[in-house]
């Protein structure tokens, strides 16, 4: 049968696909430790379950739901943006999104004409390229230089910026790198977007898992003009470990957020009722476990940084935010003998079962993604056995 070209175009999940190949080897008997998926490994709350049955049982989780998202849930999530950001939304300026992912996906949808551009720091999350195609629109990498972090300058969207420039996507924390923007880099940013009216689409999925007292600062809360300017994309996937749930928003321009409505009124529809349910309990709820799992995942972060930043010809900036590790590994292809990540990546999980993503999904194809968004013990048998491997072919060489 004839498949579109459009869909011939499109690159699989460079993380889902790694992560499927990790499953499929345990499930054959192996002893596979994957730090592939961006996923907590902790149990959604005990609180944000309880109000999910609660909906099953009184069958207010039964019927269909506005395809904006229900009531509660959106006014949940003006109020837990105004608590956090101290920035004020209405009703017609909020949606509810099967996940961040699709809130992205839609965005491009209804912003994108053909060739449009959207500037796309690098490295970057697999999706927004992907997504952006969907659109018929054009991604335009701006590249990160790994000595500022992997954060781009004014100057260097400036000098990506052309005519057909409809958008910038920002993500801070930055998954894969773990990059935060400082209040002074945002600055810059957002008053340059304002000059040029661009759209600033703000990724803000990891902005509670910031570590080590650096400072997650919204871009949208730094001027009204540039507030104006900024679609606010998040969600409770990460921060709530609802990961499963599908459940992400959008905040912005009512104009776009009404026609992100209407594109979704023909796709999706709505929302699982009873993940909406749970997610307004985990907005209005206690805040406490989100605390209790961002100080796992710093401690994480304090004790298992250092020995990954000992193996041989690793180059590791420490991450400030989200859950990733994303190291540079030329140096150790060099020393193992490899030319490609690819090729580094395929070997270290099928002889030592430990399964890393390549950094060529991300446009950084010299590093890899090491998620340490699972717990201590696995985190430090993985490195060890890295260590083996890569001492082993070292050896080989010599």
């Amino acid at each position: 049968m004839k498949i579109s070209q459009r869909a011939q175009k499109i690159a699989p999940s460079i993380t889902l696909a790694t992560s499927a190949k990790a499953k499929a080897l345990k499930e054959s008997g192996l002893d596979v430790l994957s730090l592939t998926v961006g996923e907590p490994d902790f149990t959604t709350p005990k609180n944000i379950g309880a109000a999910a049955k609660k909906a099953i049982d009184n069958g207010t989780a039964s019927f269909y739901k506005p395809s904006a998202g229900i009531m509660e849930l959106r006014q949940a999530i003006i109020e837990r943006t105004k608590k956090d950001y101290g920035l004020t939304y209405h009703q017609n300026q909020v949606m509810v999104t099967e996940g961040a992912k699709f809130a992205t996906f839609c965005l491009f949808q209804v912003l994108l004409d053909a060739g449009d551009e959207v500037l796309i720091p690098t490295p970057y999350w697999v999706s927004y390229s992907e997504q952006v195609k969907l659109a018929q629109g054009k991604s335009v990498f701006v590249g990160g230089k790994e000595a500022n972090g992997y954060k781009v300058t004014v100057e260097e969207l400036e000098a990506a910026r052309t005519t057909k420039t409809q958008a910038l996507l920002l993500n801070s924390p930055c998954n894969p790198t773990g990059a935060v923007y400082t209040t002074e880099e945002l600055q810059k940013i957002g008053e340059w977007a304002v000059a040029h009216d661009i759209v600033i689409l703000s990724d803000d999925i990891y902005g509670k898992l910031v570590y080590n007292k650096n400072k997650f600062t919204p871009i949208a809360t730094l001027s009204e003009k540039i507030r104006k300017q900024t679609i606010i994309i998040n969600g409770v996937s990460k921060s709530y470990s609802m990961t499963g749930w599908r459940i992400g928003y959008v905040l912005g321009d009512e104009q776009i957020i009404q026609a992100m409505i209407a594109f979704a009124s023909q796709s999706t529809s709505n929302c699982a009722a009873v993940s909406q349910y749970a997610a307004v309990e985990a907005l209005t709820g206690t805040q406490e476990t989100v605390e209790e799992m961002r100080q796992a995942f710093e401690n994480r972060l304090n004790t298992i940084y250092p020995k990954f930043s000992a193996l041989p010809g690793f180059k590791l900036t420490k991450p400030q935010g989200a859950f990733y590790l994303f190291p540079n590994i030329r140096e150790t292809l060099t020393l193992c003998g490899y030319e490609h990540v690819t090729d580094w990546v395929q070997d270290l999980l099928e002889e030592v079962q430990v399964a890393v993503v390549t950094g060529e999904g991300f446009g950084a194809p010299d590093n890899i993604r090491i998620s340490y968004a699972t717990d201590l013990e696995t985190l430090e048998k993985a490195v060890a056995r890295m260590k083996t491997f890569i001492e082993s072919k070292i050896a080989l060489k010599v």
